[in-house]
């Protein structure tokens, strides 16, 4: 099999639109873009966390400020990727390829994280524990739900993940102009951000091959998927432009996370220059390029930091790092710009299995990036609290939401009554038009997804008041 990118770049919607405006320049996917920018789902991520729940600092980092910067580096790889690939004269690459591929990955960028819980990645697992702890005594319609859903079906909830949501709220739950469609958006903007092409049914994380890491698309979306991959021509392997849209959310969380620990105070100058020479770092370098450019991060830290003290910054500290992120940033694109031209054939051929930084010289530095991070910011004492708060939110939100859900145009009581009241009308008309007709399994599948649906639209904000009104607390 070998792409192309006269199919990759199928600008075709699952919605026709018979009254087209004939005077419309715009190409399909700058229209998309005009699309997310002015959708509610694309604005409730002002007030979704990144890393830092319920902060109400204006310096860190939301879901907002985060898909707007992966969108910028997304575009910007693209940009140098297509450069590149037209001076080496790469057969099917020419400027409107280039230009196409960047307007779709600026897009891709500012919605590769709109279909995530409230409350961050701690959100999604908080999801994926609740259903591990009570799918076993859900009933629908008096049997059990464990009896009734397939193998496909349960999976999806024990394994739920934002990068399958967001293909959700994109094709059916965001509604433009009807029920079946949501934002409409083409085919190759939604195959670029199907992150994992497998269903739940077929994660691997130990295949090696980045494609089964995580599911990319529930069973209700399953049609659609096949239908998408079928028109690009990305049938059983990745689409290309998801490794680089990959590498730009790498790039942006794993420099952005360490920014803004050292702005919390969770992580000092000191610290990092200690963890960067660690020996372990140096013994994990898989090449001697790899070494040079940890030697090189090391290097630059010191030096944007003996240039904030001669400037007699307030805080030299921060002021260095934050200057070194920047260099790290461009650093790090053009490492992954590298890897995608150096593995061109085998990524159009759909062999390529890893991740562009991780063949790359940065592996090293973005690894030790990542592990920073994780053990004095994400473990830190403030944010294990935070997510034991949030536990106890969506807990008791999920509990509420899929007991009514699963009851109501059937054998609801009042309570369960006035809480399909206050949820969603749109999502509640989706899930009404699914179950047209079908079979108590997918009846009681849909009826899940409706609950999953109404708290991954929350935002961290609405989802705390929601759940402290319903507890009678009284929110001045």
């Amino acid at each position: 099999m070998l792409l192309n990118w006269k199919q990759l770049l199928c600008a075709e919607r699952e919605r026709t639109n018979v009254n087209e405006n004939t005077r419309d320049i715009r190409t399909e996917f700058r229209k998309d873009y005009h699309r997310i920018i002015g959708s509610a789902s694309f604005r409730r991520l002002q007030d979704k966390a990144q890393v830092y729940p319920l902060h109400r600092g204006d310096f860190v980092r939301t879901r907002l400020t985060h898909s707007l910067e992966v969108s910028s580096f997304a575009e910007s790889l693209g940009d140098t990727v297509f450069s590149r690939l037209i001076e080496m004269n790469k057969p099917g690459v020419d400027e409107s390829v280039r230009e196409n591929c960047c307007d779709i990955l600026e897009c891709a960028g500012l919605v590769h994280d709109i279909g995530n819980p409230p409350f961050g990645h701690f959100g999604e697992f908080s999801i994926r524990q609740w259903f591990k702890d009570n799918l076993p005594n859900l009933k629908f319609k008096g049997n059990p739900v464990q009896n009734l859903l397939s193998e496909q079906m349960k999976a999806d909830f024990l394994n739920f993940e934002g990068n399958a949501q967001a293909l959700r709220v994109l094709s059916r739950l965001h509604c433009l102009i009807d029920m079946q469609t949501g934002m409409n958006l083409t085919f190759a903007l939604l195959n670029t951000i199907i992150k994992y092409p497998t269903p739940s049914i077929g994660i691997n994380t130990k295949s090696g091959d980045i494609c089964t890491k995580k599911m990319g698309y529930y069973y209700a979306e399953q049609e659609l998927f096949e239908k998408i991959t079928e028109r690009t021509g990305a049938v059983n392997c990745r689409y290309p432009l998801t490794f680089i849209l990959e590498s730009a959310d790498d790039i942006a969380y794993r420099t952005a996370d360490i920014e803004d620990a050292v702005e919390k105070g969770l992580v000092s100058y000191d610290i990092l220059m200690c963890e960067l020479q660690s020996e372990k770092n140096l013994l994990s370098c898989k090449s001697e390029n790899e070494r040079q450019t940890l030697i090189w991060a090391v290097g630059e830290l010191q030096k944007s930091h003996n240039s904030a003290r001669s400037l007699n910054m307030e805080n030299p500290e921060k002021a260095a790092v934050s200057r070194w992120i920047i260099k790290l940033q461009t650093r790090m694109l053009y490492a992954a710009a590298d890897a995608f031209c150096d593995n061109y054939e085998q990524i159009m051929s759909g062999e390529f299995r890893k991740e562009l930084l991780e063949v790359s010289d940065v592996g090293v530095l973005s690894r030790a990036l990542g592990d920073i991070a994780y053990r004095y910011a994400f473990r830190s004492a403030g944010i294990i609290r935070s997510e034991l708060s949030e536990s106890s939110v969506l807990t008791f939100l999920l509990d509420k939401i899929t007991r009514a859900a699963l009851s109501f145009d059937i054998d609801a009581n009042v309570f369960d009554d006035d809480m399909i009241a206050v949820l969603s009308k749109n999502y509640i008309g989706i899930c009404r038009e699914a179950c047209k007709g079908k079979p108590d399994a997918e009846q009681c599948y849909h009826r899940l997804l409706l609950a999953t649906d109404c708290v991954c639209s929350m935002t961290d904000g609405f989802a705390r008041e929601f759940f402290l009104e319903l507890q009678g607390v009284k929110i001045s």
